[in-house]
């Protein structure tokens, strides 16, 4: 077939047709463009619109058999073929054949606004004409029965570490001196010593008069030894379902942990754009049922904050367990059971870090009318991998490619260093700009470069998650995993609070009645508040014994009757117990083990 004499009609058209060709494949001069395209609709494209179209060289119209010289001549070379089909440029990674990256020049078509409709009304939940103390924002997470369960499970755990052997000498704890031990503990993280034990000194330049005028070291030291958020006998209960799938890695936070998200939700609505990013609590010892936690020194919290004001709504503590609640992985189905949709309402816009980012996420929560926006890794599943007029290897700041397949819009933007993100909400570029360093002839000189605008929202949405690291932070050293989360439990509590405390002002009829605290003197007030409030508080008369109820109506709180358990009764449970021995017994009017026991324990007395 090759030595066939070609006729003059079929030269001309093969002529005109690699003309064509080759006007599409030449480089052009300028390092910032590469490979420009004809413009046309590729099969392999799935939406309907225009800045989404992918190219493809058409076949030829001269006869199959015939070459031109030009093809010969490419074909000599190794880098083309008779087929004109071939000649596009391929992806060695396994991109898209026809897909191209654009650059800003090129305009994209945005996707819609989304409606924006919150199940309510976003902001705080609460009454802005009362008068709301650093104290009474803080109960609505330390509601009056966290602290009686918090009280309680302190009482019973002491209870059950004397008998093991005593290391303090245990008086039962109140809720005045509950209050008197949070006080202390929010002062330690305004005021930071060496040592916990300085806080009491008397000599030199230590003389804290607020710790030691109101708790003795041992005190302090008694309660945070015993300090327990869980019911012990549960906690002996779930350790005996240990490597079974019943087992709970964090029964031993779950009260506590369970109430503050639900306060979290509760007096908070948060405005349009969220925001999720990792929290890490800081912890060195080891422990057995956490050993493998992601974090080597502590560990990794995912926290859903709102982004105007760094308002922590939702977290979650990662275990390390690798089950999926979804079936799609673990970062897809830690993002998802972080949003519960219902509660939240539709139109929301998710700001993600890079570990949660995922094309196949977005365009799930893109059905449910949420849109997201996030870092995302060259690497990542559903990232496109042509190679068609990207970043050149030195590329200048502000140089930056795009490509967008239907809602999903992928950026290459140069920076410092190169900047991947994906979007269901923005368009690629709008000509915002911002100021930066740049290096020219040995000097820095200040340069605006452009921006997308994804990394502009990005970059406001993401910086306000860590109020509570930046600023104070109460925590003590301690031995046990589960004391450390009560810090940051106490910390979210506290942050909180002054961020409800901010936003009343705001929506207040009269804002100038009160001066605004700061995050500093907001901590100040709470800790002068709740010493107030302890003196306030009437201890329980303990000189006698008295049948109590754990919890305020009896029914939050129950626990196994010591007098059933002793008689082979195990699984007997009551909400009922001795205010001064501590002990939970039934009191029912078929069954009276309170006063059975306590005549029992008279006459072994006797």
């Amino acid at each position: 077939m090759a030595d066939r004499k070609q006729s003059p009609e079929e030269v001309l058209a093969a002529l005109a047709e690699e003309d064509s060709e080759a006007d599409s494949l030449v480089d052009s001069a300028s390092d910032d463009e590469d490979l420009l395209q004809p413009e046309r609709r590729s099969h392999h494209d799935d939406s309907p619109s225009e800045s989404d179209e992918e190219y493809e060289t058409q076949p030829s119209s001269s006869s199959p058999g015939s070459e031109s010289p030009k093809d010969t001549q490419s074909k000599g070379k190794g880098n083309a073929s008779s087929n004109p089909m071939k000649r596009v440029r391929r992806s060695p990674r396994g991109g898209s054949p026809a897909l191209r990256w654009r650059s800003r020049e090129e305009k994209d078509r945005g996707p819609e606004p989304r409606r924006f409709m919150p199940a309510r009304v976003p902001g705080p939940a609460l009454d802005p004409s009362a008068a709301w103390s650093p104290l009474s924002l803080f109960r609505l997470f330390f509601s009056p029965s966290v602290v009686q369960r918090l009280v309680d499970n302190t009482n019973a755990n002491a209870l059950k570490r004397s008998q093991a052997g005593k290391k303090y000498v245990w008086k039962e704890l109140t809720v005045r001196d509950f209050y008197i031990f949070l006080a202390i503990t929010i002062l330690s993280a305004l005021v930071h010593v060496a040592h916990r034990s300085d806080y009491w000194l008397k000599k030199g330049l230590y003389d804290f008069p607020f710790a030691a005028e109101n708790m003795s070291q041992e005190r302090f030291e008694a309660i945070l030894w015993s300090l327990h958020m869980s019911d012990p006998e549960g906690d002996e209960e779930n350790e005996r379902k240990s490597n079974t799938a019943e087992y709970d890695r964090l029964f031993k936070i779950k009260p506590l942990y369970t109430d503050i998200i639900a306060a979290c939700k509760a007096h908070f609505q948060p405005y349009q754009n969220l925001s999720i990013d990792e929290k890490m609590v800081a912890f060195k010892a080891m422990e057995p049922h956490m050993r493998d936690q992601p974090i080597k020194w502590g560990y990794k919290l995912l926290v859903l904050a709102d982004s105007s004001t760094a308002y922590t709504w939702n977290f979650s503590v990662c275990t390390g367990e690798s089950e999926s609640t979804t079936g799609r992985g673990l970062s897809y189905s830690s993002v998802m059971d972080l949003l519960p949709l219902p509660l939240l309402g539709q139109g929301y816009t998710l700001f993600v870090d890079n570990l949660h980012t995922s094309p196949a996420l977005f365009k799930h929560l893109s059905t449910k009318n949420i849109g997201c926006c996030g870092i995302i890794g060259r690497n990542q599943i559903g990232f496109p991998q042509t190679e068609l007029n990207e970043l050149p290897k030195k590329a200048e700041r502000g140089d930056l490619r795009w490509i967008r397949r239907g809602e999903l819009l992928f950026v290459k933007w140069m920076d410092s260093w190169e900047v991947c993100m994906c979007s269901t909400v923005h368009e690629a570029f709008s000509g915002q700009t911002l100021r930066r360093k740049v290096k020219r002839a040995g000097e820095w000189q200040i340069k605006t470069v452009p921006v997308p605008d994804a990394v502009v929202d990005y970059r406001q949405s993401m910086r306000g998650e860590d109020v509570s690291d930046v600023n104070y932070s109460a925590h003590h050293k301690t031995k046990k995993w589960y004391k450390t989360f009560f810090y940051h439990f106490l910390e979210i509590s506290v942050v909180n609070s002054f961020l409800l405390h901010e936003e009343l002002l705001k929506v207040s009829s009269d804002p100038g009645r009160t001066k605004p605290h700061t995050l500093k003197s907001f901590r100040e007030r709470l800790a002068a508040d709740m010493l107030e409030f302890a003196e306030g508080c009437a201890a329980p008369s303990l000189l006698k014994c008295m049948p109590m109820f754990y919890g305020e109506d009896g029914t939050q709180s129950r626990r196994y009757c010591r007098r059933c358990h002793d008689a082979g009764y195990k699984r007997v449970k009551t909400p009922v117990y001795c205010s001064k021995c501590l002990v939970p017994l039934c009191l029912t009017a078929k069954k009276n083990c309170y006063m059975e026991w306590h005549l029992n324990t008279r006459i072994q007395d006797a």
